[in-house]
């Protein structure tokens, strides 16, 4: 069993590799877009049709404002790195849930949620375009996908000579469906193993860590903000956060210190975006 699933992994990153903007990291992508956003879009709707939505008032105005230029950075700078037909169909969307989670995401897209839960944490706008940007950068880096084409390879749920998702949806509706609402974040955590999994999605927590910085940057917000924002994330932690190795995000210490080299980078986006 264990060959097979080794085999069809191979033979899926063969087809599906891709690299990832800015990092190059290859990566296995193998869910076209003309399939996963019609998915993505039906998703997100059914999360707005059973949560609480803001529509009015000072913060869903502040989501609103940040995602727009958050948005005006990205296709700014995927246009100025050849990148612009990752964001073919996106339908940018930017919504406040009302729901005491500390949680925020982006399904393919641009569909992105933030919960209220977060807002005592982010604190200011720019505490919000740090967590906008980091979330954004999952989808623009197609993170959501790549845990999704793999998870549905070690499923038996995708054939890596046919990609057919419509057929999974039809075969295993429940499945498939959990998969997706796991692979970007939406509800309960995909219970990775020790090994294969967990720097796996550490390396992709970094890079939507270092692309975020970027769009935030270029959306005209302090990138130091993002630095200040996972302090206070850290100090909310009290100490209880299992080990790095055991965990599915950089540990706040090495989260900071990357953002911190990549600073100076950061800056030289953040002037020329003041200008």
């Amino acid at each position: 069993m264990k060959r097979s699933i080794i085999a069809m992994l191979l033979i899926g990153f063969a087809i599906g590799c891709q690299k990832v903007p800015l990092s190059n990291r290859k990566q296995l992508v193998l869910i076209p877009n003309e399939q996963m956003l019609p998915l993505s879009f039906s998703n997100y709707k059914e999360v707005l049709d059973t949560s609480r939505v803001v529509r009015s008032g000072s913060q869903a105005d502040m989501i609103r404002r940040v995602g727009g230029r958050i948005r005006q950075a990205v296709e700014s700078y995927m246009a100025a790195n050849n990148f612009s037909s990752r964001l073919k169909g996106f339908q940018w969307e930017f919504n406040l849930i009302e729901s005491p989670q500390v949680n925020a995401w982006c399904m393919p897209g641009g569909k992105v949620a933030f919960y209220t839960g977060i807002l005592p944490y982010t604190q200011n706008e720019a505490g919000v375009a740090t967590v906008m940007g980091h979330e954004v950068s999952h989808a623009i880096a197609e993170h959501g996908n790549e845990r999704m084409s793999e998870g549905m390879l070690a499923q038996g749920l995708l054939s890596a000579g046919q990609v057919a998702l419509g057929a999974a949806l039809a075969e295993k509706p429940q499945q498939t469906q959990a998969l997706f609402m796991n692979a970007y974040g939406v509800g309960a955590p995909i219970a990775y193993q020790v090994g294969r999994g967990l720097p796996h999605s550490r390396s992709q927590e970094s890079e939507a860590d270092r692309l975020g910085l970027i769009f935030m940057s270029l959306a005209g917000y302090n990138p130091q903000e993002a630095v200040d924002f996972w302090g206070r994330m850290a100090k909310a932690g009290g100490g209880k956060k299992p080990p790095e190795f055991l965990s599915t995000h950089p540990s706040d210490e090495r989260r900071i210190r990357d953002l911190q080299k990549q600073m100076p980078d950061a800056m030289k986006y953040y002037q020329r975006a003041r200008r």
